[in-house]
């Protein structure tokens, strides 16, 4: 049961109310942003909760137990507030939002209802809606770590310790020509074999998409360079777009070895049986993955 401020609980009882909803959305990049389905702006806790924005919310349903309790929320998108570019581009992806019920002639007078993150976002022309999910969908999310083959750490991080500054890891160049959103020609990446940054992370510098990233599916050498992206970039790739980009690891042991001179910092199992070892079979003189020589029984 929600402890209400005693001044918002003494308004409740008076049976003539002032209420409205409030929604903060706080993105992964610390941008934060104020919704109301009230008819003038509200201001509380730093944050300005703007109007005229189209929020509606479906009811909110609370279960007992560990499920996830969802809701919806919809609204029309707009340039000075939500727009369809910053929602392709993934600014919004798990950002974590607030619900208030707020007496908006009093806005001291408020308890917050529901704190959750953003999940599915679903687009129709000038409208999007909303999955709000619950602080119990983070329960439901693999923890630890896997026994498997591939590496789990990401490239260049603390555990895998690769210095992607190095300028053997890491080239810079422009955009010559583009053939979609995800296919371009570049300059300045001649020095590096094919191959060397597929799987690794272009980030653009400048033009329509700078500080955006993608990762790379190919890379290949060539008289200029084409890069080709996993998923489309939000704007249009442009000639002289500056940008950098990263080399790639497949995560197997043998690139970090080869490649990284990084087999040390491998954060994978390797030497971890597989399928193919359940099915088998001595025979007399054969060897094992381990080297060691098997006989028949």
């Amino acid at each position: 049961m929600k402890q209400l401020p005693p001044a918002l609980q003494s308004h409740l009882d008076s049976g003539a109310t002032t209420l409205a909803w409030c929604w903060r959305l706080t993105r992964r990049d610390g941008t934060r942003q104020g919704f109301t389905d009230h008819d003038r702006d509200l201001l509380f806790d730093g944050t300005t909760f703007a109007a005229a924005t189209g929020f509606t919310a479906t009811e909110i349903k609370d279960a007992v137990g560990l499920s996830v309790d969802n809701l919806e929320v919809e609204s029309a998108l707009s340039s000075d507030s939500l727009n369809e570019d910053d929602l392709a581009a993934g600014l919004f992806d798990d950002a974590a939002i607030e619900i208030w019920r707020v007496n908006w002639q009093d806005t001291d007078q408020r308890v917050l209802m529901r704190s959750g993150s953003i999940g599915e976002v679903r687009r129709a022309g000038p409208a999007f809606t909303a999955e709000v999910r619950g602080l119990a969908h983070y329960l439901q999310q693999p923890k630890g770590r896997l026994l498997q083959y591939a590496c789990d750490a990401d490239l260049g991080d603390a555990r895998c310790t690769v210095d992607l500054a190095n300028p053997a890891f890491r080239g810079t160049g422009t955009v010559l020509a583009a053939s979609s959103l995800r296919l371009f020609t570049a300059n300045g990446l001649g020095a590096f074999a094919g191959d060397w940054f597929t799987r690794g992370l272009v980030t653009f510098t400048s033009g329509a998409n700078a500080g955006a990233s993608q990762e790379v599916r190919r890379h290949a050498f060539g008289s200029p360079v084409t890069i080709e992206l996993w998923q489309p970039m939000v704007r249009a790739i442009l000639p002289g777009d500056a940008f950098t980009v990263t080399a790639g690891c497949d995560k197997q042991f043998a690139t970090c070895r080869a490649k990284f001179a990084n087999g040390v910092n491998f954060r994978g199992f390797p030497h971890i049986p597989g399928n193919d070892f359940i099915t088998f079979i001595a025979r007399p003189g054969q060897t094992g993955n381990d080297g060691a020589s098997r006989s028949g029984g």
